[in-house]
């Protein structure tokens, strides 16, 4: 167990692990500033509505509240870039799985194209050699337009 001396610099602190709780605001918040900090992430929920509520909502309650209320500045603080970061993360997974997505059922149109091309090709040399041979080659899947 090591004593401080008088005008002796103290040893410096290692910062908290990863993941663990911040070290917590100076001062006990009071009920007011608690409510505040609730609401501060409370209010993203508004993204339910609307996307842009998820950042506009804690952004107006921090600069509201950021130069009166400390933890109030610190929780919307946390709430704004939580937030933030996700609606970067859907942007970022929404774009890929559009492009994806896109690129997919392209590509099954494509390919199922491919197939009605084939089948036209096999069923019209089909057709051409039943007529050849006398018979009246109905072909399947055909829409009847003109009788």
């Amino acid at each position: 167990m090591s004593e401080h001396i008088p005008g002796a610099t103290p040893p410096p602190q290692t910062p908290p692990p990863y993941g663990s709780t911040p070290p917590p605001v100076a001062g006990v918040p009071t009920p007011e500033e608690r409510q505040w900090a609730m609401i501060a992430h409370i209010v993203a929920l508004t993204a339910l509505i609307s996307v842009i509520g998820a950042i506009l909502g804690p952004l107006i309650v921090w600069l509201v509240k950021k130069d009166t209320m400390p933890f109030v500045d610190d929780q919307a603080k946390e709430a704004l870039n939580f937030n933030i970061t996700v609606a970067i993360a859907i942007l970022a997974l929404s774009a890929v799985g559009t492009v994806l997505l896109i690129v997919l059922i392209g590509v099954l149109f494509y390919l199922a194209a491919f197939a009605v091309g084939v089948a036209w090709l096999v069923l019209t040399i089909v057709a051409a050699i039943k007529a050849n041979e006398g018979v009246a080659y109905r072909y399947p899947f055909t829409l009847r337009l003109i009788k």
